[in-house]
């Protein structure tokens, strides 16, 4: 388990773009379980939509590669080291996600060569399937 300033010591985010709050479980280099409370004192909240509040998608995509980021930079070797989007793949969108819920993200390596590779990321609320696709990274040196 990972708390706020453990995760700001693998990650290079900081607020407003760190998107995970707590890392529940984590097998360096192959699995990882983050959680996101979505809290309507967020700013994206402010204008995207007045009195229809919901997360925008690319923001839940970004807190879905953060989790695969811990996952990756926990492994022997990749700490101090940042993991790049190299792209996306099969990514769908489910259902929306609103002030008040809280995002459980799961990433699992698809495959790994040296510097590059996929990773599979579900993120779900309320174990209903939020968004869920595969992205691409390239680790490199901070």
């Amino acid at each position: 388990m990972m708390d706020i300033k453990e995760i700001q010591e693998i990650l290079p985010h900081r607020y407003p773009f760190l998107l995970i709050d707590r890392v529940i479980e984590v097998e360096p280099g192959k699995r990882a379980v983050a959680i996101k409370n979505v809290t309507f004192n967020e700013p994206q909240f402010t204008g995207h939509w007045p009195g229809n509040p919901m997360m925008p998608g690319v923001l839940v995509l970004e807190a879905m590669a953060q989790t695969g980021g811990i996952m990756l930079l926990t492994a022997i070797g990749d700490s101090g080291r940042n993991a790049l989007f190299g792209g996306l793949d099969n990514v769908r969108f489910r259902r929306q996600v609103i002030p008040g819920d809280q995002l459980r993200l799961e990433a699992t390596i698809i495959r790994r060569k040296s510097d590059v590779g996929k990773v599979r990321v579900v993120a779900t609320v309320d174990g209903e399937v939020a968004a869920e696709g595969e992205f691409l990274f390239a680790l490199v040196d901070r």
